[in-house]
């Protein structure tokens, strides 16, 4: 059996700041240092869910940078046997891997909280502009839209590790069996109690394991369809955007909706209002 293994890097030990987690090119030359450590951090947790996936009896690990412009990773740190995933626009984004024959879990490593989230470091949905996504009537964060669609593969979610808010959203949206571990406590939207990120790699890794050799009983995670889903962004311009996609129709003064036969579909339209809608909103 092989895995994929999604890693963000909002959910990553010792990460409390958008500073942390902003790419040079993006942030400008103050926050380097902050950012290559959280880069390192974020490659260590990946890799250590990767020797518990081996641990654990998965035949081959692919690791699919997921945070920004998804060229995070540092590869000189990764075991030689994984193969890894980078740069953005992907056809599957975050889970790019899943729909690889083979493949028989998914590991999501360094996720945070949807937004909206209590005492969640980084909490956010996307790209920051969504402010909420509902699916049937409940809300759903990255993990969930990406569980969802590692599922549209036959593919299931057994594992998730970032702050404590992430770590129980993901058991409440997909089930107790899912694997959490949490690597840090989140206090605000800014500040958070850390494990120790060494010690927080040996956690990752055996519950890497713990999750991979449970895996074959694991089920992959849906929804009845078609499904209903609403996006609420943080402005009415938005909406204005997104209201004029055909086959979306417009709720409120910033949320639209449309549905869905399947979870690509979903996924897919998702991905695309929150393209149309990424506006000035100084213009």
């Amino acid at each position: 059996m092989n895995v994929v293994i999604s890693v963000d890097m909002e959910g990553v030990c010792g990460v409390a700041s958008w500073v942390q987690v902003s790419p040079p090119e993006f942030g400008g030359l103050v926050n380097v240092g902050e950012y290559e450590r959280a880069r390192v951090q974020m490659t260590r947790e990946a890799n250590a869910a990767a020797l518990g996936a081996f641990d654990g009896g998965a035949e081959g690990v692919v690791i699919a940078d997921s945070h920004d412009t998804m060229r995070n990773l540092v590869p000189d740190l990764l075991d030689e046997r994984v193969r890894y995933v980078s740069g953005n626009d992907r056809p599957l984004s975050m889970v790019q891997g899943v729909q690889e024959a083979g493949v028989g879990a998914l590991l999501m490593v360094g996720y945070h909280a949807r937004a909206g989230s209590q005492s969640a470091p980084l909490a956010h949905t996307w790209n920051g502009q969504v402010r909420d996504v509902r699916v049937n009537g409940l809300s759903a964060g990255e993990p969930y839209l990406n569980a969802l669609l590692a599922g549209h593969y036959g593919v299931p979610t057994v594992f998730v590790s970032g702050d404590d808010v992430a770590v129980k959203q993901v058991q409440d949206d997909l089930g107790a069996s899912v694997v959490g571990v949490a690597v840090k406590e989140g206090l605000s939207m800014f500040s958070a109690v850390h494990l120790h990120p060494a010690e927080a790699c040996r956690r990752i890794r055996a519950g890497a394991a713990q999750a991979v050799r449970r895996a074959a009983e694991a089920r992959p995670f849906t929804v009845i369809f078609p499904a209903s889903v609403q996006l609420s962004f943080d402005h009415q311009a938005r909406a204005d955007q997104a209201g004029r996609v055909p086959g979306v129709t417009r709720i409120d003064a910033v949320t639209v909706g449309y549905s869905s036969p399947d979870a690509y579909h979903l996924f897919q339209m998702f991905r695309t209002l929150c393209r149309v809608a990424e506006i000035r909103l100084d213009a």
